[in-house]
C-alpha cells in the first residue's frame, strides 16, 4: 500500500480495510487478518496497525473476540456506507462545485464525463 502525507497511517490503514468491507471481501461477522497479518501485509509496524484496529473498534466497525481474532460487525458496511456518503456531502462536494464554478465546468460537462467511464 502507498501512504500519503494528508492522513495518519492508522487512519489510511482504517480506510483500507472499510474499502474491503465495502467491495465484499469480508461480510458480517467474517474474521479478518489479525493485526500482526494486517501490519506483515502492509508492510508497517505492528502497534501501527494496532491504532487502526483500535479505531475500527470504537467505531463498531469490527469486533474481537478473545483468543480467536477480530470480526466484522453486523451492519458495518451500511455503517460505512451511511458515513463516507455523510463526509462526501458535507467536506467533499463543496470544494467540488467551487472548482466546478472557477473552472466553467457545468453539470452536464460532469455527466458526460461520468457516461464516459462506464
Amino acid at each position: 500500500m502507498i501512504f500519503t502525507n494528508d492522513k495518519a497511517i492508522y487512519l489510511q490503514m482504517a480506510d483500507r480495510l472499510c474499502d474491503e468491507i465495502l467491495s465484499g471481501a469480508y461480510k458480517d461477522d467474517d474474521r479478518i487478518p489479525s493485526v500482526r497479518e494486517y501490519a506483515v501485509l502492509l508492510e508497517v509496524n505492528t502497534n501501527t496497525a494496532v491504532k487502526a484496529y483500535d479505531e475500527l473498534s470504537r467505531a463498531n466497525i469490527i469486533y474481537n473476540k478473545r483468543g480467536l481474532g477480530y470480526f466484522v460487525t453486523p451492519g458495518a458496511k451500511k455503517q460505512i456506507l451511511k458515513e463516507r456518503k455523510r463526509e462526501f456531502m458535507k467536506e467533499r462536494l463543496p470544494e467540488l462545485f467551487r472548482q466546478m464554478q472557477l473552472l466553467g465546468i457545468t453539470l452536464e460537462d460532469v455527466k458526460d464525463a461520468y457516461d464516459a467511464q462506464q
